[in-house]
Parts: C-alpha cells; sequence; structure tokens
C-alpha cells in the first residue's frame, strides 16, 4: 500500500490557537509581549512573532513586572505561574488543550494514589510543565531506562508527551 503525505499539512488546532493568542496579545496590549519559551516549535512563527512585538523568553523572573506573559502552547509548571504572579504579571494561557488534558490527568492518577510514567524527552517544555503538575516516572525512549521497582499490586498509570515528532522512512 502506497502512503502519501501532502505537503504542507499544515499546524495542528493547539498551534493555530496558540499563535492567534500572541498575535491577538500584541495587538491588543502592544509590544513587548513576553512569551515563555517558543511559543511553537517553529522558527518562522517565532521570528514573525518576533519581528510583531513578542519576546521570547525561558525565565519568567527575567519579564519586568507588570509585563504581559503568554505561556506557550506546551504548557508550563505551576511553579512558573507562581513565579509569574509574583511579579505581577498579566498571564495568557495559549496551552494546548491537549497539554492541559494530559496536566489534569497526571493531577488526578496522582490523587488515586497511581504511580505514573510519563513516555517524553527529557528536557522538551511539555515534559518540564507535566513534571511540575505530578510526581512520575519519565521514560525518555532516547535514553537507556529500566522502570522502577514498584510493588505488583500497584497501580500504574502511562501518559504520553503529545508532541512527538513522527519519523517516516
Amino acid at each position: 500500500m502506497d502512503i502519501y503525505l501532502g505537503k504542507p499539512r499544515g499546524f495542528c488546532a493547539g498551534v493555530v490557537r496558540a499563535i492567534e493568542i500572541a498575535e491577538h496579545s500584541i495587538k491588543k496590549f502592544g509590544s513587548p509581549v513576553y512569551i515563555k519559551h517558543q511559543i511553537v516549535h517553529n522558527p518562522h512563527v517565532v521570528t514573525a512573532l518576533e519581528k510583531k512585538g513578542a519576546i521570547t523568553i525561558e525565565n519568567v523572573e527575567k519579564i519586568p513586572k507588570g509585563s504581559t506573559v503568554i505561556f506557550s502552547a506546551h504548557g508550563s509548571p505551576p511553579s512558573d505561574y507562581d513565579k509569574a504572579k509574583k511579579r505581577q504579571l498579566k498571564i495568557i494561557d495559549a496551552t494546548c488543550p491537549l497539554v492541559t488534558k494530559v496536566h489534569n490527568e497526571a493531577k488526578k492518577y496522582t490523587k488515586d494514589k497511581r504511580k505514573l510514567i510519563l513516555i517524553g524527552h527529557e528536557g522538551h517544555q511539555e515534559v518540564i510543565g507535566t513534571m511540575g503538575h505530578a510526581e512520575v516516572y519519565l521514560i525518555d525512549d532516547r535514553i537507556k531506562w529500566t522502570l522502577p521497582k514498584w510493588p505488583k499490586n500497584q497501580p500504574i498509570t502511562i501518559i504520553t508527551q503529545t508532541t512527538f515528532q513522527l519519523m517516516i522512512r
């Protein structure tokens, strides 16, 4: 069977939503608008937003007090939101709803006393965000790993990073 992939395939709904939120925020609040992490992992989009007045930043504590911050489509740990509140930043959340769903599931299953395994890439912004919401054991397929020695009757839930790159050969 032959499978043909159209090019360009376009952005997912979460990416489109995050870009629209960023563009609308720049128009509404004026420049600069700070974006925690790249709004999406696409250099053309990031550059276009920066030309319109966005500033991409990794550390919320370096954003001037009272400024506007947008949290990227990848989400952030709760500690970033806490830092933004302490700095009296106007917070705009562009986290993809599917990423938010993973965060909510992580919190729910932790509350249910389940152990969580997160399959994702260590250091990826989405994984950093998810790990900030609950205690998880990370399995990164790029690194050798072993499962923790949990009791045999321990309930376990597996959650995944939503943004893996598709490798087509």
